[in-house]
């Protein structure tokens, strides 16, 4: 049984690097998890910083995924420790999610 493998990136093009190297590294794509909550906090970040950010949806990665969690703390901490994923680390990964951040875990 392969490692768990938890990742916390900024963007589409960030999780798609990710979520390509554990492909390559033999991890099947029913068993990569991506966790993002379901609120748009880039919209400030780049109005801040006058970039525009590169969504998920529009990078498609959601069509390399299977599974695609989007919701808000418990559910996703949940989600997280049914993977494996200790409760303090799922706490923290949580965290990066509020700062809006995406979790990519690897079983």
């Amino acid at each position: 049984m392969m490692n768990l493998k938890t990742y916390v990136v900024e963007n589409g093009v960030q999780a798609t690097q990710i979520i390509q190297e554990l492909e390559g590294q033999g991890y099947d794509k029913d068993h990569i998890y991506l966790f993002a909550h379901d609120t748009t906090r880039s919209k400030h970040l780049t109005e801040q910083t006058d970039t525009r950010q590169i969504g998920l949806k529009e990078e498609g990665v959601f069509d390399k995924v299977a599974n695609v969690f989007r919701s808000r703390g418990d559910m996703l901490r949940d989600r997280m420790t049914s993977l494996g994923v200790s409760q303090d680390k799922a706490n923290e990964l949580e965290e990066e999610l509020d700062e809006g951040r995406v979790v990519i875990v690897a079983q």
